[in-house]
């Protein structure tokens, strides 16, 4: 038996024990003080009032105000490996954007568009502020107040041609399609134009501020209230919108309500989720009715746990039903292990198998994981695969799905995977490292010689390279190569 199957064993019992450091990590953006086009008046007191929130509820946040295209760049090249070990990472961004042929930009202070084509070559684009949280281990949020007037109409020297479409004349974004897992949200719904505000902070910065702080409030209502508080203060001419769906276990900014257990992102779903307050299960329920699928599963974790009052097997299938026929892959992934495991429904291999392939096919890791180990061990009705399994393994690897950049780091170790040896190994251990999997970081330092010389000297390098170590390359993981894994894992280098 290879490594990684054993391993697997493992995995499947105790990997989602696996605990890290609840890291929340934010980069927040004022542009105020434009140099070509018109200023905006309370951007800069946003930022620097949602910096201060944030920091008050024990984010680790970085502040850039009246940034260059170029500072900003840096900025985001060095928030984006911090995020890599972070539970969330959020950028919040308060300045103007625009929409060019339906991509979003976010313009820096020393933008001076004068052609077509320089405003795309002198902003920021809301896919590059995707790609900078992308790699967050649990959850990623992007925050945009920014969907002001079109600060572009009177610029002399831009068409007015398709290819150049500057939003509309009244200004405002075009939808966003985040990955799931992330959220995006504007602080008014595509097309509208959002407020700069009378007071000191516009209309969404003060409600946010005051949701944020709030002990005890779960991210998805957090943003509903947002928007519900907007639509009063505005008089219903400024709707918030978010876009994308965040992951389905629970999550709190400001931790929990006074008195309650700490919850941690990593426990049970069934039991974080039961400890969601009466009156946000009654807005759960509400917006579950109005086919929000992440309320569906929250609702159904609730009636999966034996230990809660709500406890109801069958009602929650029926959630996770509606919710897998509305296209949640999460849905149908635990629907499937209800169906393979016969509770609340009939045991059924054939439609648990189906429901795999289903969540699978959306790119679910975690159903794509299981199917790859189904494949291997011929399980659910299958034959054997083991060349269909690799394959999927390297396909949930490369979603970075910790079990599976261990495992298929290990494959290759074994010799298992053509054309791949003790480089393309060693950088699936880092990965699964940054992914933060405790399990991944107690095996490389206590049993590093389950992996070969090569694989482990090419390890070192990495970590070199990276800058978390600094001695010989030699395969021999002392004291030197055991502190440079736990940096990597927690992403710092003062212990």
């Amino acid at each position: 038996m290879t490594k990684w199957l054993s391993l697997f064993g493992l995995a499947l019992i105790v990997w989602t024990q696996a605990a890290h450091a609840a890291d929340r990590v934010a980069l927040v953006i004022g542009m105020s003080n434009y140099d070509n086009i018109q200023p905006l008046k309370n951007t800069q007191r946003d930022a620097e009032g949602v910096s201060t929130t944030l920091t008050d509820i024990g984010f680790e946040v970085v502040t850039a105000i009246d940034a260059s295209q170029t500072e900003l760049l840096e900025i985001m090249g060095e928030f984006q490996f911090r995020a890599e070990t972070a539970d969330l990472a959020l950028i919040y961004f308060a300045g103007h954007g625009v929409e060019v042929d339906g991509v979003n930009y976010l313009v820096p202070v020393d933008a001076a568009p004068r052609q077509d084509g320089d405003i795309q070559k002198q902003s920021v684009s809301l896919r590059q502020f995707l790609k900078t949280v992308d790699s967050a281990r649990q959850m990623r949020v992007v925050i945009l107040d920014s969907c002001r007037d079109n600060p572009f109409t009177d610029v002399a020297g831009l068409s007015s041609a398709p290819s150049l479409s500057v939003g509309s004349s009244e200004g405002g974004l075009a939808p966003a399609s985040p990955d799931r897992g992330t959220l995006v949200a504007f602080a008014a719904r595509d097309g509208q134009v959002a407020f700069d505000g009378l007071g000191d902070n516009s209309p969404f910065a003060e409600a946010l501020m005051t949701n944020m702080r709030t002990p005890g409030l779960e991210i998805g209502l957090m943003f509903r209230q947002v928007r519900d508080e907007v639509l009063k203060a505005t008089k219903n001419l400024q709707e918030p919108h978010t876009y994308g769906s965040l992951s389905g276990a629970p999550y709190y900014l400001a931790g929990p309500a006074s008195g309650d257990d700490p919850l941690v992102a990593d426990d049970d779903r069934t039991v974080a989720w039961s400890q969601l307050k009466p009156d946000q299960e009654l807005q759960l329920a509400a917006l579950a009715e109005r086919g929000d699928t992440r309320s569906m599963l929250g609702l159904a974790y609730m009636r999966l746990n034996p230990e809660a009052r709500s406890f109801d097997p069958d009602q929650a299938v029926d959630l996770l039903q509606r919710a897998a026929d509305a296209g949640s892959p999460e849905a149908q992934y635990e629907l499937a292990k209800l169906y393979e495991k016969g509770i609340g429904v009939e045991s059924d291999p054939v439609k648990s198998l189906e429901l795999f392939q289903a969540a699978a096919d959306q790119g679910f890791a975690d159903a794509i994981n299981d199917l790859g180990f189904m494949h291997y061990q011929g399980l659910l009705g299958l034959r054997e695969d083991r060349q269909q399994a690799l394959r999927l393994f390297e396909q949930a690897a490369n979603l970075r799905h910790p079990q599976a950049q261990f495992n298929f780091a290990a494959l290759i170790d074994d010799g298992l995977i053509d054309g791949q040896g003790a480089q393309e190994s060693a950088r699936y251990l880092y990965a699964a490292l940054r992914s933060g999997s405790t399990d991944v970081l107690e095996i490389l330092t206590t049993r590093p010689t389950m992996f070969k010389d090569t694989t482990r000297r090419a390890l070192q390098s990495l970590l070199q390279d990276k800058g978390f170590y600094a001695g010989a390359i030699d395969g021999d993981f002392g004291p030197g190569t055991q502190r440079s894994l736990s940096a990597a894992y927690s992403g710092k280098t003062d212990g």
